[in-house]
């Protein structure tokens, strides 16, 4: 993988260089709470030195479209092709945290390039107990992670389904 990232100041403007590789992957976080980040594969790098834009494939419908990345964009590099000499592939995790007040709510997103998965979880602090906001981002989070792995089961028996043209049920 090649990843450059520099910045620039120029008085109180920071300039930040994007730099990928034809195969990197690209993620696009969501604007809105409510809607999932985009996930897809650099296929053109028209850029000078591998900078923007790109013609991304994006993974959840695998539509490409020419994109001039903003501050909402990383790139994770290339899916590995062989780990010890097998096939490999790379998903993409996130777990966004938001707390108001002692409530806190997690918002866990899985990339598989073919699927994007989601998972939400809450936690809410006893007035009584102390202020410890790591707790809740802990429990919120472990509760999306639970919701998110439930998800990629149901999606993983649809999968099964289909191709075996009769419903399946997986164990938990």
């Amino acid at each position: 993988m090649v990843l450059t990232a520099s910045r620039t100041t120029f008085g109180e403007v920071k300039v930040m260089t994007m730099k990928a590789m034809v195969g990197d992957r690209i993620i696009v976080q969501s604007r809105h709470l409510d809607e999932p980040q985009r996930d897809g594969e650099i296929v053109e790098v028209h850029g000078p030195d591998g900078g923007p834009p790109y013609l991304v494939r994006w993974s959840e419908d695998g539509r490409t479209a020419l994109l001039f990345p903003g501050p909402d964009a990383q790139i994770s590099g290339h899916a590995p092709e062989k780990v010890a000499g097998r096939h490999g592939k790379m998903w993409h995790a996130s777990v966004l945290l938001t707390e108001e007040e002692g409530h806190t709510v997690a918002e866990a997103t899985l990339s598989t390039g073919s699927h994007v998965l989601h998972g939400r979880g809450e936690a809410q602090r006893n007035p009584a107990d102390r202020d410890v906001p790591e707790i809740g981002d802990e429990l919120a989070a472990a509760r999306a992670l639970v919701e998110l792995s439930r998800r990629l089961v149901e999606t993983t028996a649809a999968d099964i389904s289909a191709v075996e043209g009769h419903p399946v049920q997986l164990a938990r």
